[in-house]
């Protein structure tokens, strides 16, 4: 017998009416052929631009080859990706853990900086987002998205930018400081140069770890390789996803020497496969050979200028392309 239901997607998220079928570089087509200049990147999942043609290349090369196998074998992939990353981001002597998204690059940096220490508590910051895993979703200030289930974990939220409330809450039970190197849902917030050395010195006082939340900021957005970079200063753990494929499901920690593995200690089935090392690869290749640090840097400034002059903007802040407005009290800015 047959039945005219039909499947239905979970309705969960607000969605601009467009449809797009083709992109190239900074450009978009929809189902009705109209073009858009793309300065949203999808939550800035693009980094290099849309269809890249070495990052075409890349994989369809890999995939003509292998696209993916467990990690229960070799991927010399996984090591010339690891390689590359330490050279571009000037952190050559970090360790890199690979992984499928940017919630699961946070879960496993909470969870490491809870193996080092042998602590639980977290501190986090107001406006965050770390994802929706359970832990990172409990590391993110939104009530909404935050199900009684993921309501055990040891968190507390601290206004950003404040060195008072650090102070006071900073205790021998903190594991780990999760901070994002801007913050991007909560509306391109930036913490102060001087607060993210004050937490750099305070974890060090404390045997606390500092992760840095690079996920959205990351990856050459704000002119430097990560936004905590323009900071000076050197993070226990790193985190990213979205720009580190270009699209293609990947992310990843990057790991203080101190901080020594053990086996078992963390797990993925398809974090850095063929394909997503490869995506990876090329995606560092383009912004090392085009100078995209210094591009976003030269554009970004010229943005940031040009948006300060225009009349009814209250506010302009940012670094690179990664830039917020404040906008006059009601504006429509839903979907």
């Amino acid at each position: 017998m047959h039945n005219s239901a039909r499947m239905k997607l979970f309705d969960v998220y607000s969605l601009y009416n467009i449809v797009p079928i083709r992109a190239r570089g900074s450009w978009l087509w929809d189902d009705k052929d109209e073009r858009y200049l793309d300065l949203y990147g999808g939550h800035a999942v693009i980094s290099i631009g849309h269809c890249h043609p070495h990052y075409v290349k890349a994989l369809t090369d890999q995939l003509n080859k292998i696209g993916f196998y467990s990690n229960s074998v070799k991927n010399p992939l996984q090591i010339k990706l690891s390689e590359l990353l330490g050279h571009v981001s000037g952190y050559d002597t970090y360790q890199l853990f690979l992984c499928n998204s940017g919630a699961e690059a946070n879960e496993n940096a909470l969870k490491l900086a809870s193996f080092f220490t042998g602590r639980r508590k977290v501190i986090a910051f107001r406006n965050s987002f770390h994802g929706r895993t359970s832990g990172a979703v409990a590391a993110t200030d939104n009530p909404k998205i935050v199900a009684p289930f993921n309501t055990g974990h040891d968190i507390q939220f601290l206004p950003l930018n404040d060195e008072s409330a650090l102070s006071e809450a900073l205790d021998r039970n903190v594991a780990s400081i999760i901070i994002e190197g801007i913050q991007g849902v909560g509306g391109v917030q930036l913490p102060d140069h001087s607060f993210l050395k004050f937490i750099e010195k305070k974890c060090a006082e404390n045997g606390s770890l500092l992760i840095l939340d690079e996920i959205q900021s990351g990856y050459g957005r704000t002119g430097k390789f990560f936004a905590h970079q323009h900071a000076g200063i050197r993070p226990h753990l790193i985190t990213m996803a979205k720009g580190m494929g270009n699209g293609f499901p990947i992310g990843g920690v990057m790991i203080h020497p101190d901080i020594k593995p053990r086996s078992g200690m963390l797990g993925t089935t398809f974090g850095g496969n063929y394909l997503a090392s490869a995506a990876g690869m090329a995606v560092l290749e383009v912004i090392e050979q085009e100078s995209l640090l210094n591009n976003a840097s030269k554009i970004g400034t010229y943005i940031i200028d040009q948006l300060r002059g225009v009349s009814g903007i209250n506010e302009v802040r940012g670094k690179g392309l990664m830039i917020g407005i404040d906008l006059p009290d009601g504006f429509d800015t839903d979907p």
